[in-house]
């Protein structure tokens, strides 16, 4: 049976800390979510007012000040010019997407950031990837081929094939649309959710690849795609712009048009 209220562990503690900026003429608050494990406490939030004209543009700027002048405990992900794009996804005002490139004056009111929805919490806003890493792994994501590689050359691709790719290979796996698809949350086990469902995709959209057969009996199976039941919310937070909605139609016409 589902449960639909949170595990005593889980249940939010009202005694969160208020730091207020001292002085300063454009305020603007930050309630941030905070989970210690090492505690033994439950969650609580913390809340942080920071003086806008000391601080840069995106809520990541913010994230930084609170954590290098006020508390530094304050425990968070980024990967900012180390091209592993996509590391501090979270969710801002209930809609996922990037600290880095979310601008705090498009946030109206107090901001409240919290982790990824639906995933275990490490520590503070750093969720545990492990099982979407595994999933990712799952559907073999590089190239395969069966046939002997050209001699001293590359496997080349027309232009035309080379833009059956376009919307698919800019995927950063943030996981932004992957925890705000309802189906992934009730069945991450076994639905592979829209970010893996997209990059299956990209194999099975190349040219080059020569295991369409078996990726796509990979995915023949009740939850491991048909799960998707289109609801859009993929594609509302993609902070690229890409459509897994669209990639993961595009394989089950690909799953019916061999069963023809």
């Amino acid at each position: 049976m589902a449960t639909f209220t949170l595990p005593k562990n889980s249940r939010i503690r009202k005694d969160g800390k208020t730091h207020k900026a001292q002085g300063a003429k454009r305020v603007k608050s930050f309630k941030i979510y905070r989970y210690d494990p090492d505690s033994g406490k439950n969650p609580n939030y913390d809340t942080f007012e920071i003086d806008l004209d000391e601080c840069g543009p995106m809520v990541l700027d913010a994230l930084f000040k609170i954590k290098n002048e006020v508390d530094p405990t304050l425990t968070f992900r980024r990967s900012c010019r180390e091209g592993i794009c996509g590391s501090c996804a979270m969710n801002l005002n209930g809609k996922n997407a990037l600290a880095c490139t979310t601008a705090i004056e498009d946030l109206k009111g107090e901001i409240r950031i919290t982790p990824l929805p639906h995933m275990d919490v490490i520590k503070d806003l750093v969720p545990d990837f492990t099982h979407f890493y595994a999933q990712y792994a799952s559907i073999r994501p590089w190239l395969q081929t069966v046939s002997p590689t050209p001699s001293g050359k590359e496997r080349l691709q027309t232009p035309e094939q080379r833009e059956q790719l376009d919307g698919l290979y800019e995927c950063i796996l943030c996981a932004c649309c992957s925890t705000s698809c309802p189906s992934y949350w009730w069945n991450s086990d076994k639905f592979l959710g829209p970010a893996i469902l997209l990059q299956a995709y990209r194999w099975l959209a190349d040219s080059r690849d020569e295991m369409t057969g078996e990726r796509l009996d990979a995915l023949e199976d009740p939850f491991r795609l048909y799960r998707c039941h289109t609801i859009m919310n993929c594609a509302n937070v993609c902070p690229k712009g890409l459509s897994p909605a669209k990639a993961i139609a595009e394989t089950k016409k690909m799953m019916a048009e061999r069963a023809i």
